[in-house]
């Protein structure tokens, strides 16, 4: 079913309560805008549709730093694995700095995939 949200700029037309939800977690549809569904007459505040009301829009906390803790871990990691790779003698260190390698390499894939899953910047 379509809804459509009224804002101070004007009307938007929405295909499903879910895109509703995406574009208030994002900024884009505001607590005090009016949404109703198509085929209806009245006109409701998004903070009072239970959907939107659950939602939560992202705090920019400490959380949202965490990504860049992680980098820098897995860089000064990282470096300590090159180190033990090249400047060890005997092979169980050098296999030491190819683990802690792989170590990296895990962590780096889980940036990764947390940035892909965050939704874009509001602008």
């Amino acid at each position: 079913m379509a809804y459509r949200v009224r804002t101070p700029d004007g009307e938007l037309m929405f295909p499903s309560l879910g895109d509703i939800e995406r574009a208030y977690v994002q900024g884009l549809v505001d607590p005090d805008d009016e949404v109703r569904e198509d085929g209806t007459e009245k006109w409701r505040k998004a903070s009072s549709l239970p959907v939107l009301a659950r939602a939560r829009k992202p705090q920019g906390t400490l959380a949202s730093r965490s990504q860049t803790l992680t980098v820098v871990g897995a860089v000064a990691l990282g470096v300590f694995a090159l180190v033990l790779m090249i400047t060890g003698k005997e092979p169980e260190i050098r296999m030491m700095g190819i683990a802690l390698a792989l170590v990296v390499s895990a962590m780096l894939m889980r940036v990764t995939f947390k940035a892909y899953k965050r939704p874009p910047p509001v602008l």
